[in-house]
Formats: structure tokens, C-alpha cells, sequence
């Protein structure tokens, strides 16, 4: 087993060093927030992720896993680093790598034995190359560095079944000695390897994530034709499902990816294409379609309804998908403004997300309008004028349709996630929109007045 130490503790480094600790490997993770750090030491998780917090504790007590802001003790006689910092999207497109440089130069005045240095982050291609010239140029001892990429392919909500399940390990190196040790590494896991080198390894990533973002668009903009046309997008994903040359995952239409990763790793594919001279059309497209898509269902209620001010609008669902905490590029990002400004009194709710997102909008009047959060999505529904649908927790789906009818002063429901039978929600008396599919408009049928019926009689 190796002694390793892993550079940042968000999604991609705490989750990478909790399954080396339980595959047997001695782990450090380092982090420059002191807090954190003693919060991770008592064995609480600093993000939302499933059984993360488990193997946290076990490892943790079995001597496997530690926690310091202490780099260089940790990196000094490590067999292995493995950088998890984030690479952040710039205005221009293009990746921060900044934070990949500081953790390469404190690396380089630190290591006192031969190590390798993995680069998990997303970074362009060639940056590898760059990093390990950048180690040299820094090297205080007479040891032999070698970088190599190690891309993770997790998805946040099952970030941890992912890493010790994936179905495959990408590894690129330039020299025997690295692809040797990584594969000693992973030994223990017991999943496919698969060697390359390391410009190859980098470009693996982003093709593949700018690969389900494409598909995710695509099936987004084939939804937004079927509604023009009469078409289900439902039924239409589930014919195309049953081709093995499509695959059935990725084909749910709705309102747009977010999250860490495709956002980010489109417009730094699209960056990347335009600096080498060639433009990717593909996924320039993939990034036009999801930009517009996130306010598909505003644009829909902004034409149904006069304004939004004055009116109690709920929301359900903030984070960018369920199972995590994390908002970023989130639909509700693009949307709870565009109300806010109109003068809407929002009513949120979200089991895990609420918090993040009081950080940007805390509770309370926000220019016209206000926010509040709530525990129960009944909170939110009660009373409420339009309901509007952004991530399909269990909570959410939990809801019947004729909860909606019961609760709400105007039935009037926008489902970006499609979670309901149109025919469910008509049925039930609720007006309902969602995507691809067309709106349940329901009859407005008007009881007579005693004077009316007493005048059928003759």
C-alpha cells in the first residue's frame, strides 16, 4: 500500500482520499481552511454526498485517513499527490489554473523522495506538461518527480459509488515508472484500466462530458420541437431507449445541465478549440441551447401571466440536481432573480440546498420581492399562485397531483423535470406545463347561479 497525500477536499479530492483510505492506502488530504479541516478530523463531511460521511468516520478511526492544513509535512515523503483543486471557469471561457500552480510550487519545496504527482482536476489539454515543467523549475531536492493525469468521471450524488465502482480507470503517463505506480494504486479496486498518455487522458475527459451534455441539449431541443408539433418527448426517448447505439441514459429532456462539471467543461472545450483555430459546432451549440433552456419555463408563466408581482410563487427545488448541496450553474440560479425583480413573493424549498442558497438570497425582502424557505414542499404550495418545478427531489415527487389542487390559490404548475402525467395533473384540475409535452390546460367550468337554473325550467 501507498502513502498519499491529496490536495484539496471538495467533490473530486475528499471523495478520491476517503476510497484510497478504504481500498487500504495511507491517506492525507489537504485543505487551507483550518476549520474545515477540524470539522473533517470529527467526521463530519464539508459537502453533501451520500455515504460520504460513513467512510469518513470508519477510516478516520482505523488510522487510514487524516486531515491538515500542514502541506508540507504531507507532502515531504508521499509515494503519491493527488491534485482535487478546483479549476474554475474565467469570464473568457477559459480554465483558472491557479490554483493548480500554487499546489504544484508548495509540491516542489516540499517533496524529500521520488514522488508522482497525479493531476485529477479538470484541466486543458497540455496542462500536464506544464505543471511537471513547472515542478522542475522549482524542485529544491535532487528527487525524481513525474506528473500524470488521473481525470475522475463522478457524478456529485453518487460521488462515492462512482469512484469505487467506475467503470473504468483512465490513466495518462509518459514514462513506465508512473503508469506502473498508478496501476498498484487502483490494484485494489479492482476496475478496468486503461493506459494512454497524458494529453490523450485530458482530452478523454472533456470529450466525454461534453459528450452527455451534447445528448442532454440535443434531447432538449428535439422537446422544444415536439411541443411545436404535437409530439411527446417522453414517448420519443422511450422508442429511441430500445437503440443500443443510443443508450438510454442522458435522453430526459428538461430545463438545462448545470452542476460543476458540464457547464464549465463545455465553454472550456469551446475556449480551448478557438485557441488552436477551429471551432467546435457541436458543442458551441450544446452551450447556446442549455443558456436558453434554463428560462424556457419563466418565458412560458411571463407570457400566461400579467406579472409576477404580488404574487406568491413557489419553488421546488434549488440545488442543480438532487442528492447534493451544490447550485452551481443550477436552474433556480437563472430564474429566482428574474422573479425577484418582477416582485415576487417566493416560497423555496430544497432539503439540502436551502442554506447554500440563503448565502446568495438570504430570507426576506430582496428589491421588489422577497424570499422565503420553508421545510415541506405543502409549505411552499399553500396558497401559492404559480408553482414552479426546478429539481426533482423525492420530496417534490412526493406530491400528488391533487395536493397541488387542494393547496394552491391557482393550480398553475411549471415542471421543469417533467415528473407528472399530463393526463394525472389535468385530471386532477391543475394547469400544467413542463417540457416537450403539451400543457394539461384544464376547462374552466363555472357553477350557475340559482337564478340561472331556476330560468332552464321553461
Amino acid at each position: 500500500m501507498y502513502k498519499i497525500a491529496v490536495a484539496g477536499t471538495g467533490y473530486v479530492g475528499l471523495v478520491a482520499g476517503v476510497c484510497f483510505a478504504e481500498k487500504g492506502h495511507q491517506v492525507t488530504c489537504v485543505d487551507i481552511d483550518e476549520e474545515k479541516v477540524e470539522l473533517m478530523r470529527s467526521g463530519v463531511s464539508p459537502i453533501f454526498e451520500e455515504g460520504l460521511e460513513e467512510l469518513m468516520q470508519k477510516n478516520f478511526e482505523a488510522g487510514r485517513i487524516d486531515y491538515t492544513i500542514d502541506y508540507r509535512s504531507a507532502y515531504k515523503d508521499a509515494d503519491a499527490v493527488f491534485l482535487g483543486v478546483g479549476t474554475p471557469e474565467k469570464p473568457d471561457g477559459s480554465a483558472d489554473l491557479s490554483y493548480i500552480a500554487t499546489v504544484a510550487r508548495q509540491v516542489a519545496e516540499s517533496v524529500e523522495n521520488d514522488c508522482l504527482v497525479v493531476v485529477k482536476s479538470t484541466v486543458p489539454v497540455g496542462t500536464n506538461d506544464k505543471v511537471e515543467q513547472f515542478i522542475q523549475d522549482f524542485l529544491v531536492n535532487d528527487v525524481k518527480v513525474e506528473v500524470a493525469s488521473n481525470p475522475e468521471f463522478l457524478a456529485q450524488g453518487s460521488a462515492v459509488h462512482d469512484t469505487l465502482y467506475a467503470e473504468r480507470i483512465i490513466i495518462g503517463t509518459e514514462s513506465e515508472w508512473a503508469e506502473n505506480m498508478l496501476k498498484k494504486i487502483y490494484e485494489p479496486f479492482h476496475l478496468p484500466i486503461v493506459p494512454v498518455n497524458r494529453r490523450s487522458a485530458e482530452m478523454i475527459k472533456y470529450a466525454s462530458n461534453d459528450f452527455l451534455a451534447l445528448k442532454i441539449s440535443y434531447m432538449n431541443d428535439i422537446a422544444n420541437l415536439c411541443e411545436l408539433v404535437g409530439a411527446d418527448i417522453q414517448d420519443v426517448a422511450e422508442g429511441m431507449s430500445f437503440d443500443e447505439r443510443i443508450g438510454a441514459k442522458f435522453l430526459n429532456a428538461g430545463i438545462g445541465f448545470g452542476g460543476s462539471c458540464f457547464p464549465k467543461d463545455t465553454q472550456a472545450l469551446d475556449y480551448l478549440a478557438k485557441q488552436n483555430g477551429y471551432e467546435l459546432q457541436t458543442v458551441k451549440a450544446a452551450i447556446d441551447v442549455n443558456k436558453k433552456q434554463k428560462t424556457l419555463l419563466y418565458k412560458k408563466a411571463s407570457n400566461r401571466l400579467i406579472t409576477f408581482n404580488g404574487l406568491k410563487v413557489a419553488v421546488l427545488g434549488l440545488t442543480f440536481k438532487p442528492g447534493t448541496d451544490d447550485l452551481r450553474e443550477a436552474p433556480s440560479l437563472s430564474n429566482v432573480p428574474l422573479l425577484l425583480e418582477q416582485g415576487a413573493d417566493i416560497y423555496a424549498f430544497d432539503p439540502v440546498g436551502a442554506d447554500n442558497f440563503a448565502n446568495l438570497y438570504p430570507e426576506g425582502p430582496i428589491g421588489q420581492g422577497s424570499i422565503t424557505y420553508v421545510q415541506k414542499p405543502q409549505e411552499a404550495l399553500q396558497d401559492a399562485n404559480v408553482c414552479f418545478i426546478f429539481t426533482e427531489w423525492g420530496e417534490v415527487k412526493g406530491v400528488t397531483p391533487d395536493q397541488y389542487k387542494k393547496l394552491m390559490r391557482t393550480p398553475l404548475v411549471y415542471d421543469g423535470r417533467n415528473i407528472y402525467g399530463v393526463e394525472d395533473m389535468k385530471r386532477a384540475g391543475v394547469e400544467y406545463h413542463s417540457i416537450g409535452r403539451e400543457p394539461g390546460k384544464v376547462e374552466v367550468t363555472r357553477e350557475p347561479k340559482q337564478n340561472e337554473l331556476q330560468s332552464t325550467r321553461y
